[in-house]
């Protein structure tokens, strides 16, 4: 619990005063258009904070959307899901996993347009983000979609750019990868 704490002290001290109990927005640049993100600092701190340091310290530009799940190519899993995935920063420059914040916790939903970080085991989501296509509960805390029921930690939402979403969604792939991975060119803080 000790480490639970501080993990969130920490969080909230990155933020900085100013990104306290408003939204935060980042433009995704990619070469198919803008996608606009509007990050909930104040009720996912550590997964914020986390976004935002990799995008502050430009660690995702040049990253890529690489992965796609489609009705199609998740047919045969017993649990479907409709996202495209991206920001997979090299380890070398990766900051250690995070603590998982769920939904249970935030209130937040996996909605159409919400942006949630990646991960295998909980409390192991470093870089690698994802942005969900059409409403995805079973993302959330008690969904079927990871084994452990602990869902995925959803951070905030898409405000411009679904169709961009979607049109990358749609691109060619193999075994739910991109055959062309889209670059993410930029992402960059919007004045507020």
């Amino acid at each position: 619990m000790k480490t639970i704490i501080l993990l969130v002290l920490f969080a909230l001290s990155a933020l900085g005063s100013g990104d306290r109990g408003f939204e935060v927005k980042y433009r995704i640049e990619t070469p198919l258009g803008d996608i606009t993100v509007e990050l909930y600092p104040d009720k996912a701190p550590v997964t914020a904070a986390n976004f935002m340091y990799y995008a502050n310290k430009h660690l995702y530009n040049g990253t890529t959307f690489y992965r796609v799940c489609t009705p199609e190519n998740e047919a045969d899993r017993d649990v479907k899901i409709e996202v495209i995935q991206g920001g997979d920063v090299p380890e070398k420059k990766s900051r250690p996993p995070i603590f998982l914040e769920t939904t249970r916790q935030t209130t937040l939903s996996h909605l159409d347009g919400t942006i949630s970080m990646a991960r295998d085991e909980p409390n192991s989501a470093t870089s690698s983000f994802f942005i969900c296509i059409g409403d995805q509960p079973e993302l959330d805390y008690g969904g079927k979609r990871n084994p452990d029921g602990q869902g995925f930690a959803a951070f905030g939402r898409v405000i411009e750019g679904m169709d961009v979403v979607r049109k990358i969604q749609q691109l060619k792939e193999e075994n739910q990868y991109l055959t062309d991975p889209v670059e993410i060119i930029k992402v960059k803080r919007l004045k507020k």
